[in-house]
């Protein structure tokens, strides 16, 4: 099966064997007038541990439904990052809604320094060195958003060079 994905010209193939993890489930109310209907978000980040990552927010009913549908939003919605080793190229701010996400390069042993739900994208992004600090809303799912944009603005140096026309 060779589908495309909608953010990057790989196939599923070539992103190798992907991992999973729930970052956040929250059971919601609606109010009806038979009384309260239960429903649950579940937040997936999907990852192969050499920059592709992707997340995606599920909802249903049952619990087990919403996580199948966060997993293939996450693996629709996946993009392919630059990585420098096991870091990042350079420092960026990722940002969304009141949500903002500092990332920073670090050297070789430092490790992933970062809460939960930015730790979860970049160790499945393939991350293992990275200075983080959330600043602004600590809603989970807004953080994991800014995360993932902040990750999108890395540019690749190679890519820069050759696109100013330097060696």
């Amino acid at each position: 099966m060779l589908s495309k994905t909608r953010n990057s010209h790989e196939t599923k193939e070539d992103r190798g064997e992907l991992e999973e993890r729930l970052i956040r489930v929250r059971r919601v109310f609606t109010v009806a007038k038979g009384g309260r209907r239960i429903g649950f978000n579940a937040l997936v980040v999907v990852g192969n541990r050499k920059g592709c990552i992707g997340i995606g927010l599920g909802k249903a009913k049952e619990l087990v439904e919403a996580i199948s549908k966060g997993r293939r939003k996450a693996e629709r919605e996946m993009v392919q990052i630059p990585l420098k080793g096991t870091t990042i190229p350079h420092q960026v701010v990722g940002k969304y809604g009141a949500s903002r996400v500092l990332l920073k390069p670090a050297s070789s042993g430092t490790g992933v320094v970062a809460g939960e739900a930015v730790r979860a994208i970049t160790e499945l992004a393939g991350i293992r060195d990275i200075l983080t600090k959330s600043l602004g809303s600590d809603n989970s799912l807004n953080v994991a958003k800014a995360t993932l944009e902040g990750l999108k603005e890395l540019k690749d140096p190679s890519k820069v060079f050759q696109f100013r026309g330097k060696r």
